[in-house]
């Protein structure tokens, strides 16, 4: 993985055709929300399979919690749509035949010359795409859990919604003299926050 590849890193905005083959930036596949990145070797590896079912109620959950998830693997457009239909994945799956992505984070799986696939990554993303954690999946027990994934959504989203526990008497107050800005999603974006934080 190229060493910029870190915890508060911004990643690479990466644009690539999606299942229907409308091309997609990461950034505007995330918007303000956090996001999750797999980076996966395709849909021909079991342990693929493995890790994406393990994601699709997880990913149940995240659409409620305002969080983003993106599958991006080597495959070309007819197998990206076999995979996702595979595991049940209702999440942006984008195709990289031309291995844009493995080339450039040097990340090509040098021991797997028959598929060329990226080794691959789970990549957790705090909004503006800044990196939050990194998991290499290899191995397979490498990978993140869904708890972990949980934690650590968890934690960005406690640090980017300035209204992550209204229970306190400042928000109350707020709420209350309508100063609504300070509420997600009617307010300030994260970028704002962590500059007052600053």
């Amino acid at each position: 993985m190229r060493p910029d590849i870190v915890p508060g890193g911004t990643f690479p905005d990466f644009e690539l055709p999606d299942q229907t083959g409308k091309r997609r930036s990461l950034s505007s596949l995330q918007g303000e929300d956090p996001m999750i990145v797999v980076l996966s070797r395709g849909g021909y590896c079991p342990k693929e399979h493995r890790q994406a079912e393990g994601l699709v109620q997880l990913h149940r959950e995240m659409e409620v919690g305002y969080s983003r998830l993106v599958t991006i693997s080597t495959d070309n457009l007819l197998e990206t749509n076999e995979f996702r239909a595979a595991v049940g994945g209702h999440w942006p799956f984008l195709a990289d035949p031309s291995r844009v992505v493995q080339k450039a984070l040097d990340i090509a799986e040098y021991t797997d010359p028959h598929h060329n696939p990226m080794i691959p990554h789970t990549i957790v993303l705090e909004p503006k795409l800044v990196i939050h954690k990194v998991y290499s999946g290899y191995w397979f027990f490498g990978r993140p859990t869904v708890e972990e994934l949980r934690h650590d959504l968890r934690a960005i989203l406690q640090k980017c919604r300035p209204d992550w526990d209204i229970t306190t008497p400042e928000l109350r107050a707020a709420w209350e003299t309508g100063e609504k800005q300070r509420f997600y999603p009617y307010g300030k974006s994260y970028a704002q926050v962590i500059k007052e934080q600053v």
